[in-house]
């Protein structure tokens, strides 16, 4: 794996580790942190991904736009389109004021960043590239 994919991938297990943590906490958790974090976390493996296979990837942070980049060079990768639209809206509509993440939505797109995390890892280290 080169140092330019490895680096996406650490900033990503950043974000993951963060929206963990938070999910954990019992005084004043910010359920609304821990959505953002999940997909800057989904989003950044994503641009790993691209890397590794050889695809510059834009300056863009709709993930449903780079999964379909990742589909386009031809990668299988799969993804629920809900969810990846539940994961970019719960980042950006959360970020402002007017509406607040519930302890619920922070599980599902916790739940939802899991499964994305887990595919998109074995994705980049297939044949220990």
């Amino acid at each position: 794996m080169n140092e330019q994919v490895r680096a996406w991938i650490d900033k990503a297990e950043g974000d993951f580790e963060t929206a963990g943590r938070e999910l954990g906490v019992s005084a004043r958790p910010n359920y609304d942190a821990v959505c953002y974090h999940c997909q800057q976390c989904i989003e950044k493996l994503l641009k790993g991904a691209l890397i590794r296979f050889g695809v510059d990837p834009p300056y863009v942070h709709d993930i449903a736009y780079l999964t379909k980049l990742l589909r386009a060079g031809g990668i299988a990768f799969k993804a629920d389109e809900r969810d990846l639209r539940l994961l970019s809206q719960s980042a950006v509509v959360f970020r402002y004021p007017g509406e607040n993440a519930t302890a619920e939505d922070a599980k599902e797109v916790v739940a939802i960043c899991t499964r994305l995390r887990e595919s998109l890892l074995r994705l980049i280290d297939e044949d220990n590239a």
